[in-house]
């Protein structure tokens, strides 16, 4: 069992918000990469001469109001907004600034252009995937403080309940109500695949997904 939150899954096609990690490639049909990690590359550039400094600087300020526009996007999706937005894409991360090192960062962004803007033909999605990051935290935090687990049967007990633990919260659910339910055998509380059908049936991704 996994987080709720840790992917999105639609009827007929799967698709994982994440950053650009290889590890991450080819685990479903498709990516949706996260706007906040792209821009961490751009944080690491660390400029020498002011010049360079000057031109950084600007381009991180177009770069997250083109990310605020995307934002604007999600809220009112457009086809005529769509293709202004592919457009400034490509003017903002194929147009030359005369930083080599920013330049060549901006190239690497440039060849992700179908992984970054999926949110045109997919308004529902989200543009970064901090919640699921949030969600590790906990698990890192004690790996942490405890170093590991010594046998296999630990480390199956150390995930199950941590994923546990933490789709229970994203459900509004107790933990220790639900352990207690579960080991008392009462039955009160039902299965959380059933509560998540539930609740994503509330929550439908909109006319982007269906099949054609």
């Amino acid at each position: 069992m996994v987080s709720i939150i840790s992917k999105l899954i639609t009827p007929s096609y799967k698709l994982r918000r994440c950053d650009d990690a290889p590890q991450f490639k080819l685990i479903t049909a498709d990516r949706a990469l996260c706007w906040v990690h792209e821009g961490r590359h751009y944080k690491k550039l660390s400029p020498v001469f002011h010049c360079h400094q000057v031109i950084l600087e600007q381009f991180l300020e177009d770069f997250w109001d083109y990310y605020r526009e995307l934002l604007a996007y999600k809220n009112d999706p457009r086809t005529e907004a769509a293709l202004l937005l592919r457009s400034k894409f490509r003017r903002l991360f194929e147009t030359q600034s005369g930083y080599e090192l920013l330049d060549e960062r901006k190239q690497l962004t440039a060849t992700k252009v179908s992984e970054l803007l999926r949110v045109l033909e997919h308004p529902e999605l989200p543009l970064h995937n901090n919640p699921a990051e949030l969600a590790a935290r906990t698990m890192v935090q004690r790996r942490n403080i405890s170093y590991a687990t010594q046998t296999i049967e630990g480390t199956q007990a150390w995930d199950t309940f941590m994923s546990l633990v933490a789709t229970t919260r994203q459900l509004g659910i107790s933990f220790f109500d639900y352990v207690r339910d579960r080991i008392s055998q009462l039955g009160i509380i039902p299965s959380l695949s059933t509560i998540i059908r539930e609740k994503s049936s509330l929550y439908p991704l909109g006319l982007s997904w269906q099949l054609e």
